[in-house]
């Protein structure tokens, strides 16, 4: 048998220990909190690396509450890619409002003809039309996904948010179908164009176009627009296979296989977004005359002659063949 003074010194240890557990209970005018608790969420989830629960379904997947790469993916989400998607995003902005500030629009150097050349059908428009107002939808809506709660929900509220929000989501899933059809007619009709040659070499050495002095030769595209179609390829392709992974969850697919089907769909996504707004800047503000191309289809005979000579060669060859040189 314990002495009294032993029992005295465990039970006063003891109570030492407990008594911080137990003004954690109390709230702050000094009565018990049963919604407090000894030790917070956070800590706890640190000491559980996976926790289960049970279900009467036969997919075991459903029964996972909490596993390791489910913190890392939500760390992933909410601050990695807010702070890198907005850098890129408003770097390329800002990027490009230098560029216009500091060199403005491309003048056509000779002035524009008068003379207009065919220079995209009325089927080839489009599929670039297709594509690129499916893509527009698709940004604008992922980009409410990832910003929404930050941007637009701190102004337009909770009840308005969720309504737009829930909008968004579904016209963020139906538009990626002719998203996808646009993309394959792309691919088909432009691919032989954007095959690379030895002329893309010598427009790279002339500076591509941007060096006033010098003259940049090019066929139908030059090298900077072949890149872009093939960098759209590569993206389109990403963001529409890892896409379908998150609109179909779990068909062939586990919870890290669609935690990285959607890592890869949001980081391709973000650079996707600045490739375009290049794309669209050159297409618009930044070159006189680009944007007609795929407006009526018809493009000036000096801004062809200056940015894609040997395309205008070949056109004319067509249209009088008596002029093309004996062999």
């Amino acid at each position: 048998m314990r002495c009294p003074a032993s029992i005295f010194a465990v039970v006063f240890f003891s109570a030492t220990l407990a008594a911080p557990a137990f003004a954690q209970k109390l709230g702050p005018d000094g009565a018990p909190n049963p919604t407090a608790s000894v030790i917070s969420e956070h800590d706890l989830l640190k000491l559980m690396s996976r926790a289960h629960g049970q279900i009467d379904i036969p997919d075991s997947k459903a029964a996972v509450l909490i596993q390791p790469m489910g913190r890392t993916w939500d760390y992933f989400h909410e601050v990695l890619l807010h702070w890198g998607g907005a850098t890129v995003i408003i770097g390329m902005i800002l990027a490009l409002t230098a560029a216009y500030l500091v060199m403005g629009p491309l003048r056509i150097s000779g002035g524009r003809s008068g003379k207009k050349l065919l220079r995209f059908k009325a089927f080839e428009r489009f599929s670039h039309w297709l594509t690129a107002v499916s893509f527009v939808l698709l940004g604008l809506t992922g980009l409410n996904i990832t910003f929404g709660k930050i941007v637009l929900l701190p102004v337009i509220g909770p009840e308005a948010f969720s309504d737009l929000s829930q909008f968004a989501k579904y016209v963020h899933n139906f538009t990626s179908l002719s998203f996808v059809v646009g993309l394959i007619l792309i691919v088909v009709i432009f691919f032989r164009d954007n095959l690379l040659q030895r002329v893309d070499i010598d427009w790279l050495k002339q500076g591509g176009g941007f060096i006033k002095s010098k003259h940049a030769p090019a066929g139908r595209f030059n090298l900077g627009e072949k890149m872009v179609y093939w960098f759209s390829m590569a993206a389109g392709v990403a963001v529409s296979v890892s896409g379908f992974l998150l609109l179909f969850p779990f068909y062939g697919t586990n919870i890290a296989e669609m935690q990285f089907a959607q890592v890869v769909h949001a980081v391709v996504a973000v650079l996707f977004i600045a490739l375009i707004l290049a794309h669209i800047y050159i297409g618009t503000l930044g070159m006189e005359g680009a944007f007609e191309a795929m407006g009526t289809g018809e493009v000036d005979v000096n801004w062809a002659k200056e940015h894609h000579d040997l395309w205008f060669a070949q056109q004319q060859a067509r249209e009088n063949p008596s002029a093309m040189p004996a062999e």
